[in-house]
C-alpha cells in the first residue's frame, strides 16, 4: 500500500510546553494562563512517556494564582496520574522558568522563591508536618521511628515522606512495595540515605508514582529533617543524588526548610494533541 501523508496539524491542536531539569530531575511544564490544556490521564501519560511523548518524571501545570501573595498557581502531576502536593525540583525549576523571584501558589500551601549570591535558585518549602496524622500514616505512632525492618523516620513536606539511614541500596530493591505499604494510606516516597557527615548524606528516592529518579528535592528535604530529627544530622546540610546536589538548610528560627540548588531549562516546543488530547 503507498505511503500517504497523515493529517495536518493545526495551530489549535498544538501545545506549547518547556522543558526543565533539575539534577536530571526533569518536568514538562505547561502554561495554561495563554492556552487551553485539560490535564486527563489519557493526556498526562502521553506527554511524560519517553518513547512516545515528550518524557519526564513529572508534569507541572501553571495557572494564575486564586490567593493573595501568590504568583503563579502550580500543580505537579505523576506519569500514572496521581498529583502531588509538592515537588522541590520543580518549583526551583518554575521559579526560573517565571523569573523575578515568584511565589508559587502550591496545594501544600505558598513557597517563596529566591535566589542566592552564586546565582542558584531557592525556595522556602515551608514547615514540614511531623505528626502521624498529617503525614499520614494509619496509625497513632511516633513518626521518628517507624515500625518497619530498618525502622525509617516520616515526614510530609507537602507530600508524604519515609526515610531510611542505613544506606541507599533499600531504595532500588523495596522501593516499589515500600510505597504501597499498609502504613501509608496516600503511599509515600522512599527515602534511603548513606550518612557521611552530619552535614553531608548521600541520598537515592523512590518517588510516589514517579519510582526512581535522578533527584528528589522534597525528598532532600524531608531527609535532613529526618535526620535532625533522629540526632544524626546538623540543620545545614548537602544532600548529594545521583543527578547532583541540593543545599538543605532546616531554620531553627521558624522551622521552615529552604532548598538551593540548580534549575536548568532545556527546551521548549509545540506538542501535538490527538483528537482525544486537551
Amino acid at each position: 500500500m503507498p505511503w500517504r501523508p497523515g493529517p495536518t496539524i493545526t495551530a489549535r491542536m498544538m501545545i506549547r510546553f518547556h522543558k526543565m531539569q533539575g539534577l536530571g530531575n526533569d518536568f514538562v511544564i505547561i502554561d495554561r494562563r495563554h492556552q487551553r490544556f485539560d490535564a486527563t490521564l489519557h493526556t498526562m501519560s502521553k506527554l511524560c512517556d519517553r518513547r512516545f511523548g515528550v518524557g519526564c518524571d513529572q508534569l507541572v501545570v501553571l495557572d494564575a494564582p486564586d490567593r493573595d501573595g501568590a504568583d503563579i498557581r502550580v500543580r505537579f502531576y505523576n506519569p500514572d496520574g496521581s498529583e502531588a502536593g509538592a515537588c522541590g525540583n520543580a518549583s526551583r525549576c518554575v521559579a526560573a522558568l517565571i523569573g523575578n523571584v515568584p511565589v508559587l501558589q502550591t496545594s501544600a500551601g505558598l513557597l517563596p522563591s529566591f535566589i542566592t549570591p552564586e546565582g542558584e535558585i531557592g525556595v522556602d518549602m515551608g514547615v514540614p508536618a511531623l505528626d502521624w496524622q498529617r503525614v499520614p500514616l494509619s496509625q497513632a505512632i511516633d513518626t521518628v521511628e517507624l515500625p518497619l525492618p530498618g525502622s525509617p523516620a516520616a515526614c510530609s513536606m507537602g507530600n508524604p515522606h519515609a526515610t531510611f539511614f542505613d544506606g541507599m541500596d533499600r531504595a532500588d530493591r523495596e522501593g516499589a512495595a515500600l510505597e504501597r505499604d499498609a502504613l501509608f494510606p496516600e503511599r509515600a516516597n522512599i527515602g534511603c540515605a548513606e550518612i557521611v557527615s552530619r552535614d553531608f548524606i548521600r541520598l537515592r528516592v523512590w518517588e510516589r508514582g514517579a519510582g526512581l529518579t535522578l533527584a528528589c528535592g522534597s525528598g532532600a528535604c524531608a531527609a535532613v529533617v529526618n535526620g535532625v530529627r533522629r540526632g544524626l544530622l546538623d540543620r545545614e546540610c548537602r544532600v548529594e543524588m545521583d543527578g547532583g546536589a541540593l543545599r538543605i538548610h532546616w531554620r531553627k528560627a521558624d522551622g521552615h526548610v529552604l532548598m538551593i540548588g540548580p534549575a536548568t531549562h532545556v527546551f521548549e516546543g509545540l506538542y501535538p494533541l490527538g483528537t482525544h488530547d486537551g
